[in-house]
C-alpha cells in the first residue's frame, strides 16, 4: 500500500486547487490572495478506496477506525482510545410531543473524553505522529482541548493548550489531568497569536484553527467527523435521515458530517443525503444565507450559556455544508437551550451540556414553526455530556430541600417543592 504521505492531498472547497503540503493548515493560499478565507479538505483518490459495500466495514474493532478505507492515512498506526461506535437513541416521548415521532439522538458523550472531539483528535494526532510531530498544540475552551490532551498523552507527545481565563474550572481541570500544559489568556485573539508563534517558530502541530477570521480546524481531524454519518447510516439500515442537526461554531462537525453523507451517496451506500441544520447562538451562517453572501461576515455577539460555540464568526466550510444540502442556520437563545436541556434530561434520560444540545434546541424551534414534517426522520447530534458544564444547569434547577422530621413531612416537602403527586 502507498505511504500515508502520498495517499492524501488537500483541496480547496472554493477554487478546488490541490496542495500536497501535509501541514497547510492556514487555508487556501490562492483564495486568501482574493481576501476569501477558505479551509482545505482532504482528498483521497478514488483508487485508494475501490468499490465498497457495507460488508467491507469489519465489526471489530468497535471504533471509528472500522471505516479506515474511507479515511486518510490508511497504513498509519491509529492513535485510538476506542472512539466512535456511539449509540443512535430514539427520542420517542420528546419526538411525539414535538410532532416529529422519528426523532433520534446521536449521543457523542459516550466517547472516551465524553465528546465528539475525540473523533477529530484521533485522526489529527494520528496524522501528527505519521508526519513526525514533536509537540501538539491547540486553542480551546474545553472539549477540544481535553480531547487533544488525551490523544497527545496516548501518542506520548507533549501538549500545550491556550485557553481563556473565563473557562469553567471543570474544563481546566480536565485538560490538565491528561498532562497538558494549560495556559490561560485574556482574549481569544491572544490565544491564537501565541499558538501561531508555537507553530511557526517551533513547528508545533495544531489540532484546531488559529487564523482570523476563522476557517475551521485541522483538515485531517475533520475527516473523523465523517464517521458520524457512516454510523448513523449503518444504524438506519444504510439509509439517510431527512434532517441532521449539529451544533455549529466554526462548523468542523457540520462540514465533516456532511462530507460523510456526500461520500456515502457517491459510493452508492445510501440513496440520498440529508438536509443539514446548523444550530448557532448568534447566527453567522443564517445571516450569510439570508443575505446570499459568498462567505460569512462577523455578526453582533454577546454572551451565551453555550459558551464554547458562542462565536460571531461563521466559516466557508459551514456555509458550504448548508448550501449544498439546502440546509438552514438556526440562531438559538439561552432560554431555548435550557428548555431543551430540561426536556432531554427529564423526558429521555440524557443529560447534555448546553453547547452540546443546541441542535435539539433548533429542532424544537423548527418543529414549532411547522418546518418539520411528521414523517421525517430527524437526527440531533449531542456533542458532549452535561457534567462538562454542570454549573449551567443551576439556572433552571431548584434548590435541594431538607428532609422533613418524618416520612409524612418529607413526602409533603417533596410534593410541594417539585410539583409531584406521589401518594395513592
Amino acid at each position: 500500500m502507498a505511504s500515508a504521505s502520498v495517499v492524501s492531498e488537500l483541496e480547496c472547497l472554493r477554487c478546488h486547487a490541490v496542495y500536497e503540503d501535509q501541514r497547510l493548515f492556514t487555508g487556501c493560499p490562492r483564495c486568501a490572495r482574493q481576501s476569501v478565507n477558505v479551509n482545505l479538505t482532504v482528498r483521497v483518490p478514488a483508487a485508494a478506496r475501490g468499490a465498497l459495500t457495507p460488508d467491507d466495514f469489519p465489526a471489530a474493532p468497535r471504533s471509528l477506525w472500522r471505516f479506515r478505507r474511507l479515511l486518510p492515512l490508511p497504513d498509519a498506526e491509529p492513535v485510538s482510545l476506542g472512539e466512535g461506535a456511539t449509540p443512535l437513541i430514539p427520542l420517542e416521548r420528546l419526538g411525539r410531543r414535538l410532532g416529529v415521532p422519528q426523532l433520534f439522538a446521536k449521543d457523542e458523550s459516550q466517547n472516551p473524553t465524553w465528546s465528539y472531539k475525540d473523533r477529530l483528535c484521533s485522526l489529527a494526532v494520528t496524522h501528527a505522529v505519521a508526519t513526525g510531530a514533536r509537540v501538539i498544540t491547540i486553542s480551546s475552551t474545553g472539549n477540544h482541548g481535553a480531547s487533544t490532551a488525551a490523544y497527545a498523552a496516548r501518542a506520548g507527545l507533549p501538549c500545550v493548550i491556550f485557553t481563556l481565563a473565563s473557562v469553567p474550572d471543570t474544563m481546566k481541570t480536565l485538560m490538565q489531568s491528561y498532562g497538558a500544559a494549560v495556559v490561560a489568556c485574556a482574549t481569544s485573539e491572544r490565544r491564537w497569536t501565541l499558538m501561531r508563534e508555537g507553530i511557526e517558530r517551533e513547528g508545533w502541530y495544531p489540532t484546531s484553527g488559529w487564523v482570523v477570521p476563522p476557517i475551521g480546524s485541522n483538515p485531517f481531524g475533520i475527516e473523523g467527523y465523517k464517521t458520524i454519518a457512516y454510523e448513523i447510516a449503518e444504524d438506519l439500515g444504510w439509509t439517510a435521515p431527512d434532517v441532521v442537526a449539529v451544533p455549529s461554531c466554526y462548523s468542523d462537525g457540520l462540514f465533516g458530517i456532511w462530507k460523510g453523507w456526500v461520500e456515502l451517496e457517491r459510493l452508492g451506500l445510501v440513496k440520498a443525503r440529508p438536509r443539514m441544520l446548523a444550530a448557532e447562538p448568534f447566527g453567522p451562517l443564517a445571516h450569510a444565507l439570508e443575505r446570499k453572501l459568498e462567505t460569512p461576515e462577523k455578526v453582533v455577539a454577546g454572551s451565551s450559556v453555550a459558551f464554547s460555540i458562542a462565536s460571531p464568526y461563521g466559516t466557508y466550510q459551514g456555509l458550504t455544508a448548508l448550501r449544498d444540502s439546502d440546509g438552514v442556520g438556526v440562531p438559538v437563545t439561552d432560554e431555548g437551550i435550557f428548555e431543551a436541556q430540561r426536556a432531554l434530561a427529564s423526558e429521555e434520560g440524557i443529560y447534555a451540556e448546553p453547547s452540546a444540545l443546541v441542535g435539539l434546541t433548533a429542532v424544537m424551534q423548527q418543529a414549532r414553526a411547522g418546518r418539520l414534517q411528521a414523517d421525517q426522520r430527524v437526527v440531533v447530534v449531542l456533542t458532549s455530556g452535561g457534567l462538562k458544564d454542570y454549573g449551567a444547569s443551576r439556572a433552571w434547577l431548584p434548590d435541594v430541600p431538607a428532609a422533613g422530621s418524618d416520612f409524612a413531612a418529607t413526602l409533603r416537602t417533596i410534593e410541594s417543592h417539585y410539583g409531584l403527586r406521589l401518594r395513592t
